[in-house]
C-alpha cells in the first residue's frame, strides 16, 4: 500500500473542483446596491405602468403629487396625475439609469392608491424593501362574517396590528377588501400568512405567540441549528357545539287500522280540473296566481309605509271646572222666590218719598250732556235729580209688573243661564 492512500469521492461530486474565490465569509444573499453608471447605455423601450384611484384619494394625491415627481426624478422616472380618468402613470426616460426601478415606481403607485401616506410609500423604493396587496374580499361570501373577521385583523384601538407591526417590521394598512403590507420580504411573507389565516377563522393572537416564541429563540446561539417545534405553543381546534333542547315527542293512540291514503297529484289536479287543462292554460293560471299574489304583497307594504305617516290620534282633554249642563235640573219656583225677595229689598231701600210711583214702563232716553254735568257754583246739585227720579221710576215699576211677565222671565233667564254653561 503506498502511503498517501486515495480518499474514496462522491460520484455527485466527481467533478466539482475547488474555487479558491468562495469562501465562508462570503453573504450569498446580499443585494449588491446598483449605483449609477453601472448601465452602459440607456434603455431601448419605453416602459409605463398606470393605476386608478378612487375618488376620496384625489385631493390627497393632489397635495402629495409634486414631492412624489421630485422622489421618482431622482431615478430617471417620469410620474403623470390624470384627475379627469382618476389614473396615475409612471414611465421611463432616457436618464434611467436603474432599469428595475420602474417596477418599484409601479409599487409605489398602488400603494398610494390603497391609502397608504407617501411617507410610507416611497421606502418600497430601497433595495431591500417590497410590497404587497393582500385581496381578502373573495374569502367570505357572508358579509357580516367578513367585517367581523377584518375587525379582528385590526384589533380593539388598532393594537393588534401595532403587534404585527412591530413583529414583522412591515407597515401593515387595511383599507375595504384589502390589505397592504410594506416591509422586508421574510416579514411581508409572515404577513401574508397571517392575514389569510385570519380570514379563514383562525385568530392572529395564535400567531402573535408564535412569533414572539420565535423571536426569542433567535436570541441563544445554541439552538441555531436545532429544530423549534418542541418551544412553538400548538393550538387544537376546539369545534364545542352547544346542546339543543330535546322534542318532547307526543305517542299517538295504537289503532289497528292504517292511516287514509293521501292523495296523489293526479288526484288533486283531477278534482281541481287542471288535469284537462292544455299546457299554455296552465302557465296562464300560474302566472294569475303570481301577479295576485304580488298585488297582494305590494298592497300590504304599502299600507305599511303609510302607517308611519298616519297622525296619531288626539286625547280631548276634558277641564274639571266645566260641568255638564245637560242633566241639571233648575227650580225656577225658587229662582221666582228669590228674585223677587232681591227686588222688594232694593226698591224699598233705594225709593225716597218724593217719587212718583207710575205703572207705565218709562222708555229709555238718551242722556244728555248738559244733563249728565251741571253743578253750580255754589256745589248745589239740583240739576241731578231728574236723572235720579227716572232710574228709581225703573226700578218701581218692575214690582209693579204682572206675575205672568216675571215667569216668564224668570224661565227665559234660567235658559239662557244653562246655554251659557254649556258652551263654557
Amino acid at each position: 500500500m503506498t502511503d498517501m492512500e486515495e480518499v474514496p469521492v462522491n460520484k455527485n461530486k466527481k467533478y466539482r473542483k475547488d474555487k479558491p474565490w468562495d469562501t465562508d465569509d462570503i453573504d450569498h444573499w446580499k443585494m449588491e446596491e446598483f449605483k449609477v453608471g453601472d448601465m452602459s447605455s440607456h434603455l431601448l423601450e419605453e416602459s409605463s405602468f398606470a393605476t386608478l384611484f378612487p375618488k376620496y384619494r384625489e385631493k390627497y394625491l393632489q397635495q402629495v403629487w409634486p414631492n412624489v415627481v421630485s422622489c421618482l426624478k431622482e431615478f430617471g422616472i417620469h410620474a403623470l396625475l390624470d384627475l379627469i380618468e382618476g389614473s396615475m402613470t409612471v414611465k421611463t426616460t432616457r436618464k434611467t439609469w436603474d432599469p428595475y426601478m420602474i417596477v418599484k415606481a409601479r409599487d409605489m403607485i398602488k400603494l398610494l392608491a390603497r391609502s397608504v401616506p407617501f411617507e410610507q410609500a416611497k421606502r418600497v423604493l430601497q433595495d431591500e424593501m417590497t410590497s404587497d396587496i393582500i385581496k381578502i374580499g373573495n374569502v367570505t361570501r357572508n358579509k357580516e362574517r367578513f367585517v367581523k373577521r377584518r375587525q379582528r385583523l385590526v384589533g380593539p384601538n388598532g393594537n393588534t396590528l401595532k403587534a404585527l407591526e412591530l413583529l414583522t417590521e412591515c407597515y401593515i394598512k387595511v383599507q375595504g377588501s384589502t390589505v397592504a403590507a410594506l416591509g422586508p420580504y421574510k416579514g411581508i411573507k409572515q404577513v401574508r400568512n397571517i392575514v389569510m389565516d385570519t380570514m379563514n377563522n383562525i385568530h392572529p393572537i395564535y400567531n402573535i405567540k408564535i412569533l414572539m416564541t420565535k423571536r426569542e429563540l433567535m436570541k441563544d446561539p445554541a439552538l441555531k441549528n436545532e429544530s423549534w417545534d418542541r418551544f412553538l405553543p400548538k393550538f387544537k381546534k376546539k369545534n364545542v357545539q352547544t346542546k339543543k333542547p330535546k322534542k318532547q315527542v307526543v305517542k299517538k293512540k295504537y289503532t289497528p287500522f292504517p292511516p287514509p291514503q293521501q292523495p296523489s297529484k293526479v288526484d288533486l289536479q283531477l278534482e281541481s280540473g287542471e288535469y284537462f287543462m292544455k299546457e299554455h292554460e296552465k302557465k296562464q293560471k300560474k302566472q294569475d296566481e303570481k301577479e295576485q299574489a304580488q298585488q297582494q304583497k305590494t298592497a300590504q307594504k304599502k299600507k305599511e309605509k303609510e302607517a308611519a305617516f298616519a297622525a296619531p290620534k288626539e286625547e280631548i282633554l276634558h277641564n274639571e271646572k266645566t260641568l255638564d249642563t245637560s242633566n241639571v235640573n233648575v227650580d225656577i219656583e225658587a229662582l221666582k222666590r228669590k228674585l223677587k225677595s232681591k227686588n222688594m229689598n232694593k226698591s224699598i231701600s233705594s225709593v225716597p218719598q218724593e217719587t212718583v210711583v207710575t205703572s207705565e214702563v218709562p222708555k229709555k232716553k238718551k242722556k244728555s250732556k248738559s244733563e249728565s254735568v251741571n253743578i253750580s257754583q255754589n256745589g248745589s246739585i239740583s240739576d241731578y235729580t231728574p236723572v235720579l227720579v227716572k232710574k228709581k221710576k225703573r226700578k218701581v215699576a218692575m214690582d209693579n209688573v204682572s206675575d205672568t211677565n216675571t215667569e216668564k222671565l224668570l224661565e227665559d233667564q234660567a235658559v239662557c243661564s244653562g246655554n251659557k254653561k254649556k258652551k263654557v
